[in-house]
């Protein structure tokens, strides 16, 4: 591992492309380490005052369509004086190779060290990403641990929507910003050009300090954690006088203000998305329990519907993508759905175009909007997503949808012509019992002979797919105790021998889960704290690397080092997942704000315990969650009224002339 470093920043990066380049031919897919897409910028070392290494913590293929790191990199490259660069996650392949020719971590656009730069931003939005954080750290030549480095070093930060609890990864960041990040990047690199044009006053300590004081960036370093004698948080507070008690999210509210990415990406290799993506909504009050992302980001923010269409027509004339993913938590609930995609499949009409809304609501899912989505005789695929086999754990975590709302969409799906759908639900949910799981080969069942029965054909499909249940901070489900492995895995067997009870139907029904020893460790992750840092640690020296992926991913290698790391603490695997949490209990992100009151999160829980259900806030009446009050705000939902302008031909392909009106 690397030692600690004081050799100042280069004032000119040089590329460390001549060592890469004869290492590629003896790896995969070299390709994903070559830069130059559709997209990309290279700007001048020395002409920029201050510069960003951004890095999403996973391979090339699932990292270069990430949506908000394509953001801030266009963000920030806008700015004359600023300096963007990409950095992904190298595969053990190429990872063993730079070791033994000491080749550091480097950007994929001028194949620059990732620690000559200012600040080395990482975006999680999955906590398996934390020992491919580690292999980044340590193959740049930046000292693990955030107390051992010097001003030679870029800054640490973490953002997405796992840093809404980076306390797992305290020890190896050195900041993190929660929620949006547009307006966060600019006022961080604000502060970054004005310590470094005064000389760099108080070295690393004082630009830390300049972060902290804004309170909506958290730096660990500046809080102690004293625990109680059973190992439960007694207290996180400041160790000086100058930082906040707590820190505030970031939330950009007029995203009209933010039409990005205006020149998305165009990927050299396979990548797991390949489509121009436009986020149509942020934010979702429809108060599914155990959604993390739908509680961080309220409000709910709506994209008009005018500004989607020149982002749109701008994005595809740009990168010759030929699908428009409408992208959000729940894409069908924006209030003029219906005129965006009618209006954008009018437009494209008799082009090879083709829309998605990857993430639809089973009650918002409709017969004009199938026959708009499937317009130009491209179907992609249709995923709905009742969470729960039955009415009962449906109402336990607010998933207000019944098996006829789902059985009428899907006959509508099918008798549009889709002769695929794939249904997502979860195993392990709070109260869940066999008898629950077990009702979602009932559901697939008469899913499969409603749409014979309406389509008078048998070659139809659905795909069950099931994922574990994870707890995630600042959601009702925080203080959840979570199902073990073995008996996730007892009902993921039971669930599949009664999809296959009856052969004619379970031949049509397709059956992916995941099983449940990933989600346990997710869950140690998702859920943990300081002392759960030691434990990434120790499973990263033993070879963890890509945990995310199925392959690579070990659950003995988790469970060994917890059982070598945490007893020092008093506390085990089973302490941080299977326990259930009481209500003063202090959690390990209480002093992160996510603008959600702890109060209504907790009648919420007891609300899930009770079978009752919550309305959306969006259309009824405010029920306290917190979020508008703390943030002097309030849902923004239109209609506006407009409409998308007829089209002009451009390059001889049909196109919107623009979008306002």
């Amino acid at each position: 591992m690397s030692a600690p470093s004081t050799t100042p920043r280069p004032a000119a990066a040089n590329s460390v492309w001549p060592q890469l380049e004869p290492l590629l031919p003896q790896v995969t897919k070299p390709i994903q380490y070559v830069g130059g897409e559709l997209g990309a910028v290279v700007k001048d070392w020395d002409a920029a005052t201050v510069r960003w290494a951004l890095m999403y913590p996973d391979a090339y293929e699932v990292g270069l369509p990430n949506q908000g790191v394509q953001i801030l990199y266009e963000v920030l490259n806008e700015l004359p004086d600023v300096l963007a660069e990409r950095t992904y996650a190298v595969w053990p392949d190429l990872e063993k190779l730079m070791r033994a020719h000491g080749v550091p971590q480097f950007t994929v656009d001028a194949h620059r060290s990732v620690r000559d730069f200012d600040v080395f931003g990482v975006s999680f939005s999955t906590e398996l990403g934390y020992t491919n954080l580690l292999t980044a750290i340590d193959l740049a030549g930046i000292p693990l641990l955030a107390a051992d480095r010097t001003d030679a070093d870029p800054v640490i930060l973490a953002g997405g929507h796992a840093a809404f609890n980076p306390e797992p990864i305290a020890d190896f960041v050195d900041a993190a910003v929660l929620g949006d990040g547009e307006e966060a990047v600019l006022e961080i690199t604000t502060i970054v050009r004005q310590w470094k044009a005064e000389g760099s006053p108080g070295g690393r300590d004082e630009l830390l300090l300049r972060l902290a004081r804004t309170e909506s960036v958290y730096v660990p370093r500046f809080y102690d954690v004293d625990y109680l004698p059973d190992g439960r948080i007694q207290r996180v507070v400041p160790n000086r006088a100058d930082v906040p008690f707590r820190v505030h999210k970031r939330t950009t509210m007029d995203l009209d203000a933010w039409p990005y990415p205006k020149k998305p990406l165009v990927p050299l290799a396979e990548t797991v998305h390949e489509r121009y993506a436009v986020e149509i909504f942020r934010g979702c009050t429809r108060g599914c329990r155990f959604c993390q992302a739908g509680m961080i980001t309220r409000p709910v923010r709506e994209r008009s519907i005018t500004t989607v269409g020149q982002m749109v027509r701008d994005g595809l004339e740009f990168s010759g993508f030929h699908e428009v993913g409408l992208l959000s938590l729940s894409s069908a609930d924006h209030s003029e759905i219906g005129d965006m995609c009618s209006g954008l499949a009018q437009q494209y009409e008799g082009t090879n175009v083709s829309l998605s809304l990857p993430s639809t609501r089973v009650d918002a899912f409709n017969i004009d909007l199938a026959q708009e989505l499937s317009r130009n005789g491209r179907r992609t695929g249709l995923t709905f997503a009742p969470e729960g086999g039955s009415e009962r754990i449906r109402k336990v975590i607010n998933k207000m949808v019944s098996k006829e709302d789902l059985i009428r969409t899907v006959v509508t799906a099918y008798t549009n012509g889709w002769r695929q759908v794939k249904l997502y639900f979860m195993c392990g949910l709070p109260t869940e019992t066999d008898d629950d799981v077990l009702e979602i080969a009932d559901m697939a069942h008469e899913v499969i002979k409603a749409g014979r029965a309406a389509t008078g054909s048998k070659d139809i499909r659905c795909t069950v797919s099931i994922g574990g249940f994870v707890p995630k901070p600042h959601t009702p489900f925080q203080w959840a105790p979570m199902e073990r492995p073995e008996v996730i895995d007892h009902r993921l067997k039971i669930l599949k021998q009664a999809i296959n009870s009856d052969r004619s139907l379970g031949r049509a029904i397709g059956y992916r889960y995941h099983d449940g020893e990933p989600s346990l460790i997710e869950g140690l992750l998702s859920r943990g704290d300081r002392r759960v840092g030691a434990v990434i640690r120790k499973v990263w020296e033993n070879g963890g690397r890509f945990d995310g992926w199925s392959e690579h991913f070990s659950y003995q290698r988790w469970v060994d080092a917890a059982a070598e790391a945490l007893p020092t603490f008093g506390v085990d695997l089973d302490w941080y997942t299977t326990r259930e949490r009481d209500e003063l209990e202090v959690l390990p992100w209480d002093h992160l704000d996510s603008g959600l009151d702890k109060d209504w999160l907790w009648q919420d829980w007891q609300d899930s315990l009770s079978e009752y259900e919550q309305d959306d806030c969006r259309w009824t009446p405010c029920f306290d969650c917190g979020v508008c009050p703390s943030m002097d705000t309030e849902i923004q939902i239109g209609p506006t009224g407009r409409k998308l302008l007829p089209l002009t031909p451009v390059n001889g392909l049909k196109v919107p002339t623009g979008a306002q009106q």
